[in-house]
């Protein structure tokens, strides 16, 4: 069982930046992909961006494509989410997200493991 421990978010205004962190308790990152969603109040869960472990090659959510970037430590073994260019859209609770079970990675029932969350919250 891999439990995952996010950090970092926070209330900022539009055009601020947060750096969310993910790290594995008790365990390292493994398998091929983690990846960070969110969930807007009252939407579903939805990717934003993953990573390929072995070649940290990311993809992204075309909403945030050019403005969040993904990148792994495996030295500290931590998943980051830097956010940059923030928008009042990107509220949301942040999932980091790991043992993912084949699939598209955006869909959140591609993935077996998940973080209790960090709240990101943007004022216009």
């Amino acid at each position: 069982q891999v439990q995952l421990v996010e950090s970092g978010g926070g209330s900022v205004q539009a055009g601020g930046s947060l750096r969310l962190s993910c790290i594995p308790s008790g365990h390292t990152f493994a398998g091929v992909y983690v990846a960070w969603f969110r969930q807007p109040p009252g939407k579903e869960r939805e990717g934003v961006a993953s990573i390929y472990i072995r070649t940290g090659v990311p993809d992204y959510a075309d909403s945030v494509k050019g403005r969040f970037v993904i990148s792994q430590d495996k030295v500290e073994d931590t998943l980051y989410l830097q956010m940059n260019s923030l928008k009042p859209e990107d509220t949301a609770m942040y999932y980091c997200a790991a043992g993912w079970r084949g699939g598209s990675w955006y869909n959140h029932n591609s993935w077996d493991y998940w973080g209790q969350g960090t709240q990101v919250t943007v004022s216009s």
